[in-house]
């Protein structure tokens, strides 16, 4: 049976397992990044802003944040530090960026032009978006090599 420090160590040896899992550590930076794209959508809405544009507002803040987590969390390996190639890396993942963008706006603005809640339009959008913005990040943006 084990004790309070048996299951201490087995859980440190868990979480430090679930962190070596790059795509475990993409779900938690994405889930911060949502919270701030989400927060900003569901406040651009009230204040009374077409879906659309409040989804491409809160969608790039919420990219800004993904950047910042994803450099320093989730690709470190992958992720370049400086010059010419910290640019080209940063213009990749912009790109990566744009094409979520693209699926999350043009998701959001057809379920608003056929009458569903945009809420629920940008759920549908986020599922999408994710798995797209994550193949092309981990395979292009922050390909180790």
């Amino acid at each position: 049976m084990l004790g309070e420090a048996g299951i201490g160590r087995l859980g440190q040896r868990l979480l430090a397992r679930l962190h070596q899992i790059t795509y475990l550590r993409y779900i938690g930076a994405s889930a911060l990044a949502l919270a701030a794209d989400m927060g900003l959508f569901l406040l651009l809405l009230a204040g009374g802003w077409h879906a659309a544009a409040a989804s491409a507002i809160s969608y790039s803040a919420g990219v800004a944040v993904h950047w910042l987590i994803s450099t320093r969390l989730v690709f470190v390996a992958g992720a370049r530090t400086q010059g010419v190639e910290r640019a080209r890396q940063k213009a990749l993942f912009l790109g990566s960026a744009l094409a979520g963008l693209g699926i999350t706006v043009g998701i959001v603005w057809i379920g608003d032009a056929f009458g569903l809640d945009p809420r629920l339009a940008k759920l549908a959008a986020i599922a999408i978006s994710f798995q797209t913005t994550y193949v092309l990040r981990k395979t292009i943006v922050f390909a180790r090599g």
